[in-house]
């Protein structure tokens, strides 16, 4: 029995990370209750996709053949509910899947100090991280893209005049949490597996 045991320095920086991610989680949570704050208070800010921004004062400056925004920061006092509650996701969705990932961080090191790693709670609850990742942070971009288009109609009613100047609808999907969930996934099965010859093991003995 004591071959499992863990030395005191592994024990500690285990505990440490576990601990760090449990104030990662915390902060993520209170960065959902700040983003509804921001999205359902009375002035809201959005950064909307501009089509052609060009910066005209650097037009003739030595070395810079182009420069141009991408985007536009509007603040209004008005913005559809349908839209606030996108944006909302937006920012909560990625959150909660670092809340899920952070989660799995931390029963994964309480398992490691107690020398029982392979669990078998620990592949579903990895795969639900994976799944958080995956439908957290596709889903929280799409969500925002969703809202600006709302916002942008709303503008282009009231003001015919910026059709031309901001984007109807435009997403520029980052697939790095897909990428980040199939990881996960990928350990989830190695925990299984792990799990698996665990217990054919202890069989044997």
């Amino acid at each position: 029995m004591n071959a499992h045991h863990l030395s005191r320095a592994d024990g500690f920086a285990l505990g440490l990370i576990a601990t760090g991610a449990v104030s990662v989680a915390v902060a993520a949570l209170v960065s959902v209750v700040q983003g509804s704050f921001r999205a359902l208070g009375d002035d809201l800010t959005v950064s909307l996709p501009v089509t052609e921004g060009e910066v005209a004062a650097l037009e003739g400056v030595d070395a810079v053949s182009s420069a141009t925004y991408a985007s536009a920061d509007v603040t209004l006092t008005s913005v559809a509910a349908g839209a606030r509650w996108l944006f909302l996701l937006e920012g909560a969705l990625p959150a909660l899947a670092t809340i899920g990932v952070c989660a799995v961080a931390w029963w994964l090191g309480v398992s490691l100090i107690r020398s029982r790693p392979f669990r078998r709670s620990m592949s579903w609850t990895i795969g639900t991280a994976a799944i958080l990742v995956i439908v957290g942070g596709m889903l929280g971009q799409v969500s925002g893209a969703f809202g600006r288009s709302i916002v942008v109609e709303q503008l282009t009613a009231a003001a015919p005049a910026v059709t031309d100047l901001f984007w109807i609808f435009r997403l520029d999907l980052d697939l790095a949490p897909l990428g980040w969930g199939f990881a996960l996934a990928l350990i989830a099965g190695a925990f299984e597996i792990g799990q698996r010859l665990q217990r054919d093991t202890a069989g044997l003995v």
